[in-house]
């Protein structure tokens, strides 16, 4: 059996003879740590590398009725199955020749130039994604008298965008890893901007809900890809700058959203025009996804060469790892796309603090939205155009927080690279940042409340949100990439279910926001939810203590990159 894309070093051992009559002998690395699996002969480790890393022989008998199946996170895993007999007896052995370049090879020798446009391509698509959740909410008073709406109704327009990010992820994450990226890609937003192009043409409340609902869900595909991209085009040293800069366009989209509509809406034009602009601008991103996005995901292009080299050769016996998996049934299916990332979620204590932390940050800066029309516009008597320049403090902390990755952070990480070097940093060296940022965003929160007094001058509030929009940008990243540090083997699982829960806040908050602004006044509303952010304050601190101790019992964690 020819398995192809493996690097040279690992494929002149590869699979060299089929001889043991009951077991299958595989010889790990010394310092791989090794379990005993089910009524398996030989140590294996709970999941297996899809990348070779050292010498594997595999020996089987004809009647082998093991089999290994890929999960949905690229790797491995030993499972019981029962194969025909006479098909297996058909599988021998045969050397590969490692003098090609393999399509992962080409994937990583990508100059930096064309590295870094799909990096702010991603960026882009996450940027025109939550422009699109708030730019609404600039037409509020718009859509009030259009359909009929009480503020809670109108709220609804932002909160069902969101809640299709709950479901979005969990469809997209797996498709891709069984499809490639970019057909996903192309797909979901061509039904995003279908359902912009569809929202001008509601006639009642019913109608823009569901389309919302389902923009929502088809723009979320980049939630889980994007973020992956970097995982695998990126070194640990430069996925840092690329990390910040895709989230940072990512981030000030719910800020600069209602910025934009707030003058549309000023200067008189028609609530439709606000749909039609975003349908623009998701059908120039679908353009462009078509003409220059490649397929990245490293499965898909290890079969592409199979299939190639086996029309090339005529020889059927080239398989990439991909297609060595067994089909599931649709139970099994199922239970990977929608199981399978909350089950992982309820069993790993690192992912469940990362994840309602990163809710809870999600949710603030949704409420934002909310938050602020009750104190400049009810309390400072702004208009609705200027109400949209309060949110560019924010977006100034964003950019901040930005240079300060730079030009700070990541030049220490760079350092502590070289320093660990050969082995990779610990993800808890993420985490440094987060644990002073964390004090600094609860602290904003009392400032903003107890300063917005209307006889105090609106800076003073107004400045609380670049603090508010720094340490938050600066949490979500160090969360972020403690993620996938952690779950390098599992990452699009572990992205999958901490996107799905924080939408949900995100989806949530403004719900609750005016209503809770206006009954508590914005002083005791905001030192509840700052009170909220001082109890968060031990997250990054535990898990920079005790994080090796929890890693070592995780079932979901590998410290080996996949090459």
């Amino acid at each position: 059996m020819l398995v192809t894309g493996y690097p040279a070093f690992a494929q002149k051992e590869l699979m060299d003879s089929f001889a043991a009559r009951d077991s299958i002998d595989v010889t790990p690395r010394a310092s791989e740590d090794v379990t005993v699996r089910g009524s398996l002969d030989f140590p294996i480790r709970e999941s297996v590398d899809s990348t070779v890393r050292g010498s594997v022989n595999i020996a089987a008998r004809k009647s082998l009725d093991q089999t290994i199946r890929a999960s949905t996170d690229t790797r491995l895993e030993f499972k019981r199955t029962s194969m025909d007999s006479d098909k297996m007896s058909e599988i021998i052995e045969k050397e590969i020749d490692s003098g090609q370049t393999t399509p992962v090879e080409e994937f990583l020798n990508w100059s930096g130039w064309y590295k870094w446009y799909l990096n702010m391509l991603g960026g882009l698509l996450g940027f025109v994604t939550t422009f699109a959740s708030s730019a609404p909410s600039g037409y509020a008073t718009d859509l009030l008298a259009k359909f009929h709406l009480d503020a809670e109704l109108d709220a609804l327009v932002i909160s069902l965008f969101v809640m299709g990010f709950c479901v979005g992820p969990l469809l997209w994450a797996p498709l891709s890893e069984q499809y490639g990226r970019r057909p996903i890609l192309i797909i979901s937003f061509l039904g995003f901007t279908a359902f912009q192009i569809a929202c001008p043409f509601a006639t009642h409340f019913g109608a823009i809900a569901a389309f919302r609902f389902l923009g929502g869900v088809f723009s979320a595909s980049t939630q889980p890809i994007a973020p992956y991209f970097l995982h695998d085009s990126w070194d640990d040293a430069t996925r840092e700058k690329a990390l910040i800069v895709q989230a940072i366009l990512s981030f000030i989209g719910p800020t600069i959203g209602p910025l934009v509509s707030g003058y549309m809406a000023a200067a008189n034009i028609d609530w439709k025009w606000c749909f039609w602009m975003l349908a623009i601008m998701t059908g120039t991103c679908t353009l462009l996804i078509i003409l220059t996005y490649p397929e990245t995901y490293r499965p898909i292009l290890l079969t592409r060469k199979a299939k190639r080299l086996r029309k090339e050769t005529g020889d059927v016996r080239y398989q990439a790892p991909l297609e060595l998996v067994q089909s599931p049934k649709l139970s099994g299916r199922l239970h990977d796309t929608l199981a399978k990332p909350f089950i992982m979620f309820l069993l790993e204590p690192m992912l469940i603090a990362t994840t309602m932390y990163l809710a809870f940050l999600g949710g603030c800066l949704y409420m934002l939205l909310e938050a602020y029309p009750v104190v400049f516009q009810e309390g400072y008597h702004f208009s609705s155009s200027t109400l949209a320049l309060t949110y560019l403090p924010v977006t100034a902390g964003n950019f901040f927080a930005l240079a300060l990755h730079l030009w700070v952070i990541q030049p220490e990480y760079e350092r502590e690279v070289k320093a660990y070097a050969p082995n990779p940093v610990p993800p808890e060296e993420r985490l440094w940042v987060a644990v002073w940022a964390a004090p600094l965003f609860a602290i904003t929160f009392l400032w903003f409340g107890w300063t917005s007094f209307p006889t105090i001058n609106f800076w003073v509030p107004m400045m609380s949100g670049f603090v508010m929009g720094c340490t938050m940008l600066l949490l979500m990243v160090a969360m972020f990439n403690y993620i996938v540090d952690v779950y390098a083997f599992a990452a699009a699982s572990a992205l999958s279910s901490s996107m799905a829960i924080r939408n949900v806040f995100g989806a949530v908050f403004p719900l609750f926001s005016t209503q809770m602004y206006r009954a508590l006044d914005p002083r005791w509303a905001s030192t509840l939810v700052g009170c909220v952010a001082i109890v968060a304050i031990p997250i990054p601190i535990v898990l920079k203590r005790y994080g090796p101790a929890f890693r070592a019992k995780s079932r979901y964690h590998d410290p080996v990159r996949i090459i």
